[in-house]
């Protein structure tokens, strides 16, 4: 048997409270419950002469806490590394625990079904903690600094510390227990879930199941009908009374299973054979780095704790290069599954949104996604209009683009209308926006303007000249609301697509043959129908006559903003279609409010703006839907990931905005916040910004170009500004407008706005004070 590091283990139950795992010990696995009398615990040390940078304190001051065990995957701790996932519930008796694993690859593969069944995510199985008596108590910390969860479980029999992770890099399940007397029989026993969809939505008469698993001693294998399959396997070392559980999961397709069973054996015999430390330290220095890539302080300290949770849900959902997010994520609801693939005609697109502004496009799975799998899109469109130059993007599809091999979008006009058409373009914002924030040429050339080209030549075999001599385009479907010609929603997707498609010809110069009919569509492409009252509408002769949770028909608002409030003539339009939306909210889910808060911070509502925010994350249920006290978002009994994460956007929104080559410092900052603080946070031309507000007012603001785009900048630093660089010394700046200023900043370099005569030089980020009383997510009491 091999030993394991002593330091590694839990200490005894009474070492488990949150209060010492939440100190964040370098080696939190290792660290004993106390010391003896006179000696330092083996992290004092690192506490004493080591001040936690804001970065760490601001992300170990959101931890979710339980004292209350959680019941399902509502309630529950999560782990994840973008592909294994975990969650940590009450299991079937008093005296058991479920964990839960799910894996962002696993799926189904029989593409003669559309996505949600053909391709759908597929239940793996749990391991069950067995222990002597019936809970009583438990006391968790999810501390998302360290990705990990640590705790103690308290029985009628004694009580038992944990430890719990999904190691960044290798993908590895580490458990480590440690029991107190009475409890030293608890172990851990596996057990496999059907594979088959949990989806009941469409399912075909001849669905069958796959087949059951082999299992043998520390794994079960996983057959699929399609071939190949997955198989998860496990092992325990012990020491003492003390365990540490190691389980990988190996998905193989095409191939062999028994290769999959082969290389989840040998995953798990490396993981146990490498000093638990060095796995733990390796895991931490990711997760570490990752939080001091960007920081956002506001003096609502729920509110910044959900930031720091999405941030890190979002690093557990997915990375560049992997999956992009489905409903699930990594992870399996046990109750509530029917969204068993990646939506695309929203999901997606939202739930993604954060990761540019943030800072962090090493989870850029979107922009990977199309690189990797644009070679799927052309089965999407129909047989008649698959001409080699058409791409369309049906969902539900897999995380490689299929949405099913009979399945495709349908066609404008037709007895097939369905509301996929627009899903592409929409999505290649996204991919625009990862062009734009780091104005990696690649990405345009490669990505963006050849996918995005054919996107638009797919609706345009549908448009249509008019007796007034403009493009109308035949009927679709609003996502979610009805059949519309000359509908807003594909209006407005076409007109940003051959508006990006003629700016990145010219851009690159590509001397790209079908630049002349981009530009006769971009000027002929008929207006949005409009009603004097209501603004913008559905479509030609369809107004929104009805709450509407989706805002497919304000998409050239927002994220599109074809319209800016900077200008006045574009104020009207906007200001009537969105409190027309606004006025019929009883059908709205979480990301309605989410994207109404956004939009009112384009607009100049910060109050707006925050209200909707803290509406949607104080839990109320609308519409049968709730944000849940870990940070989840159910509608009905689904779980669905991309509201909490849109709502991070809106909280970007507020604080930094990059459009039309003017960066905006706290554009839409309520006055219920007057301290705010953030650093690299990330905006459109590769700016990294970095301000400070107190009292009310803009203390600094310091902005690095990593590409040398033009820089206005509205700081809103109240009255004459001084403008230095990195050193110190005056740059050349000019006004040009009310608290907007522009400056020639080259590439890698860095301007310093400050008040005129105030000190030159900014401090770093600041966890800023907090405002008032506020409960940690999760269970705390």
């Amino acid at each position: 048997m091999t030993a394991f590091s002593r330091r590694h283990f839990v200490g005894t139950a009474a070492a488990g409270t949150s209060a010492f795992w939440l100190a964040g010990s370098p080696t939190g696995w290792a660290a004993p419950a106390s010391a003896p009398a006179g000696r330092p615990s083996p992290d004092a040390h690192e506490e004493t002469v080591h001040e936690k940078s804001v970065h760490e304190k601001t992300a170990r001051d959101a931890a979710m806490t339980w004292r209350t065990l959680p019941t399902g995957w509502q309630e529950a701790p999560f782990l994840a590394n973008g592909y294994l996932g975990a969650q940590l519930y009450a299991g079937g008796s008093a005296n058991t625990l479920k964990l839960m694993l799910s894996h962002s690859q696993v799926q189904d593969q029989r593409g003669q079904w559309r996505g949600g069944i053909g391709f759908s995510r597929l239940p793996i199985g749990y391991f069950t903690l067995t222990l002597a008596g019936e809970i009583t108590g438990v006391d968790w910390t999810l501390d998302p600094y360290d990705a990990e969860l640590r705790g103690t479980v308290t029985t009628t029999r004694g009580s038992l510390a944990f430890a719990a992770l999904v190691q960044n890099d290798t993908s590895a399940l580490l458990v480590s227990t440690r029991p107190s007397p009475g409890e030293e029989s608890a172990a851990w026993s596996f057990q496999w879930l059907r594979a088959a969809t949990t989806r009941s939505s469409g399912k075909p008469e001849d669905y069958t199941p796959n087949p059951g698993p082999r299992t043998g001693d520390g794994f079960v294998e996983q057959p699929l009908l399609a071939g190949g399959g997955w198989t998860t396997a496990w092992r325990e070392r012990r020491e003492g009374t003390g365990r540490l559980l190691a389980a990988h999961l190996v998905y193989r397709f095409p191939g062999q299973v028994s290769r999959a069973t082969a290389d989840a054996l040998r995953a798990v015999d490396r993981t146990l054979a490498t000093d638990p430390d060095r796995l733990v330290d390796r895991h931490r220095r990711w997760w570490h780095a990752y939080y001091r890539r960007s920081f956002l302080s506001v003096p609502d300290k729920r509110l910044q704790s959900f930031y720091v949770l999405q941030l890190y849900k979002l690093a557990a959902s997915t990375r560049a290069g992997g999956p992009t997010i489905s409903e699930w994520g990594p992870w399996f609801p046990e109750v509530g599954n029917n969204w068993t693939a990646v939506w695309w005609n929203l999901n997606v697109q939202i739930g993604m949104a954060p990761v540019h502004g943030s800072n962090h496009p090493e989870l850029d799975s979107v922009t990977s996604t199309f690189r990797r799998f644009e070679h799927n899109l052309p089965a999407s469109v129909p047989a008649a209009y698959r001409d080699g130059e058409s791409y369309a993007l049906g969902h539900p599809s897999d995380w490689q683009l299929r949405a099913g091999d009979t399945y495709d979008v349908g066609a404008p006009g037709s007895d097939h209308v369905s509301d996929n058409f627009g899903n592409l373009i929409w999505a290649l914002h996204n991919v625009w926006q990862s062009y734009r924030h780091s104005m990696d040429l690649s990405v345009l050339r490669d990505v963006v303007h050849p996918v995005l080209a054919k996107a638009v030549n797919f609706y345009a075999h549908f448009l249509h000249e008019g007796p007034d001599g403009r493009l109308h385009l035949l009927e679709t479907r609003s996502p979610e609301y009805a059949n519309a010609e000359d509908c807003t929603y594909d209006l407005s997707l076409v007109r940003w697509g051959v508006r990006t498609l003629i700016a990145s010809s010219k851009l690159l110069r590509n001397n790209d043959p079908r630049l002349a009919r981009w530009q006769d569509i971009e000027r002929r492409l008929t207006p949005y129908a409009e009603d004097p009252a209501t603004g913008v509408m559905i479509g030609k002769d369809v107004p929104l006559a009805d709450s509407h949770r989706h805002h497919s028909h304000l998409l050239w608002l927002y994220p599109l903003r074809e319209r800016s409030w900077d200008r006045a003539g574009d104020r009207d339009v906007m200001r009537r279609s969105m409190d027309h939306w606004v006025s019929m909210r009883e059908l709205w889910h979480g990301y309605s409010y989410a994207t109404a808060s956004s939009m009112y911070s384009v607009m100049d509502e910060p109050e707006k703006a925050l209200d909707f925010l803290t509406f949607f994350t104080d839990l109320k249920v609308v519409a049968d839907c709730q944000m849940t006290v870990n940070t989840m978002y159910r509608e009905g009994r689904n779980l669905a990931l991309e509201s909490p994460l849109s709502a991070a956007q809106s909280m970007l929104d507020m604080v930094v905005q990059g459009h039309e080559g003017v960066v905006k410092v706290f554009p839409s900052v309520s006055d219920r916040w007057a301290d705010a603080s953030f650093a690299s946070l990330r905006t459109q031309g590769a700016f990294l910004v970095d301000a400070d507000r107190s009292g009310g007012a803009t203390r600094w603001v310091r902005v690095h170009s990593e590409a040398g785009a033009p820089l206005t900048l509205d700081h809103s630093v109240g009255g004459p500004v001084e403008v230095r660089d990195g050193r110190g010394r005056p740059l050349r700046w000019r006004e040009s407008g009310p608290g907007r200023i522009t400056v020639a900043l080259p590439r890698g370099s860095t301007a310093l706005i400050t008040p005129k005569g105030a000190r030159r030089d900014a401090t770093g980020p600041r966890d800023v004070p907090s405002n008032g009383a506020w409960t940690r997510w999760g269970l705390p009491g």
